[in-house]
C-alpha cells in the first residue's frame, strides 16, 4: 500500500476494498473520495466512456511497471435480487451487449470469441475421468442435450459478455444511475449466456418473456434453446466440482437443478 500513497499523498486514508484481482482501495481526503485499483483491466476507460462503471478519474503507472487507476467513489448500493428485474438492468445489459466500442476493445486485447464446442469438451472430458463410478442417468442425459442442440449455438453474433451477472456486481448511485462493475472475466461469446445465467438466478420464468422484451429481444425459440445450453453446462461444471470435492448434497442439488432445465429445455420447439 505504500505505494499507493506515495501517489496521493500521506494525508490520503486508504482502505482495503479486496478485489477477486489485483488490490482494491477506498481512498478519501476531506472532500475527495476514489476507489483505487492495482492492475485493471485497460478495458475500464471505455468502460468509463461509456458511463457503464463509475467514472475513471486518473490512471497512474508505477516504477515496477504497475498501474493504478483511480474512479469516482459514489453514494449509492448495490442491488438486491429483488431489484434484478427492474427493467434499467435490461436496458444496460442490452447497450453493453450490442456496443462495438466495447467489443472492438476486447478483440484489440487480443480475446477470442468463446467456442461451445471447447466448452462442451471440457465438461465431457471432466465426466469421463470421474465414470470409474456410477454417473447419475441425468447426466447421461443432460450431455445428449447438449450434443443434439450445439447446432443452434454457431452462426450467431458475438458481443461482450460480463461472465458474472451476480446482484452484487450491479451498483445504483443515489441519482438512480446504474452500473455494472468487476469486469475481470469479460469474453466475447453469444449473449445468450449472459441473458440465461441472469433470468435463471433473478428473473421468475413467468416474467421471462416482458425481461427480454425490455431488453430488446421478442419470444424467441432459439435463443431459449441457447440460453438453457450454456446454463446446463454451467450446473454441469458445478456437479463435477462438488462431486469431486466430496460435497455429496451440494452435487445432489446440481442434479436436481439439471432435471429442472431439461424439462424446461425440451419444451422449446428446435
Amino acid at each position: 500500500m505504500k505505494d499507493v500513497y506515495d501517489i496521493l499523498g500521506e494525508e490520503w486514508i486508504i482502505a482495503s476494498a479486496g478485489g477477486s484481482t489485483g488490490e482494491a482501495y477506498y481512498a478519501q481526503n476531506e472532500n475527495k473520495r476514489l476507489f483505487l485499483k492495482r492492475n485493471s483491466s485497460p478495458f475500464l476507460a471505455v468502460l468509463s466512456a461509456q458511463g457503464i462503471v463509475p467514472k475513471l478519474v486518473w490512471t497512474k503507472r508505477l516504477e515496477n511497471g504497475d498501474v493504478i487507476t483511480a474512479q469516482e467513489w459514489l453514494e449509492g448500493k448495490e442491488l438486491n435480487p429483488e431489484e434484478m428485474q427492474h427493467p434499467t438492468v435490461a436496458n444496460l445489459l442490452s447497450t453493453i451487449h450490442h456496443s462495438t466500442e466495447l467489443l472492438d476493445m476486447l478483440t484489440r486485447m487480443g480475446k477470442k470469441p468463446i467456442d461451445p464446442t471447447i466448452m462442451y469438451n471440457n465438461v465431457a472430458k471432466k465426466i469421463a475421468e470421474i465414470s470409474q463410478n456410477v454417473v447419475p442417468l441425468i447426466i447421461h442425459q443432460s450431455l445428449s442435450y447438449l450434443t443434439n442442440n450445439m447446432k443452434h449455438l454457431f452462426h450467431i453474433k458475438k458481443m461482450v459478455c460480463h461472465c458474472d451477472l451476480n446482484h452484487n456486481n450491479w451498483l445504483v448511485s443515489d441519482v438512480g444511475q446504474l452500473y455494472l462493475i468487476d469486469w475481470d472475466n469479460a469474453q466475447i461469446g453469444d449473449p445468450a449466456l449472459d441473458l440465461g445465467m441472469l433470468l435463471h438466478w433473478y428473473i421468475p420464468e413467468s416474467d421471462w418473456e416482458q425481461w427480454l422484451y425490455n431488453y430488446g429481444i421478442v419470444n424467441e425459440n432459439n435463443l431459449f434453446i441457447r440460453m438453457h445450453w450454456y446454463m446446463i453446462i454451467e450446473v454441469l461444471d458445478v456437479y463435477i466440482n462438488n462431486y469431486r470435492a466430496n460435497k455429496v448434497s451440494e452435487a445432489a442439488k446440481q442434479l436436481e437443478e439439471l432435471e429442472r432445465l431439461l424439462n424446461r429445455a425440451v419444451s422449446y420447439k428446435k
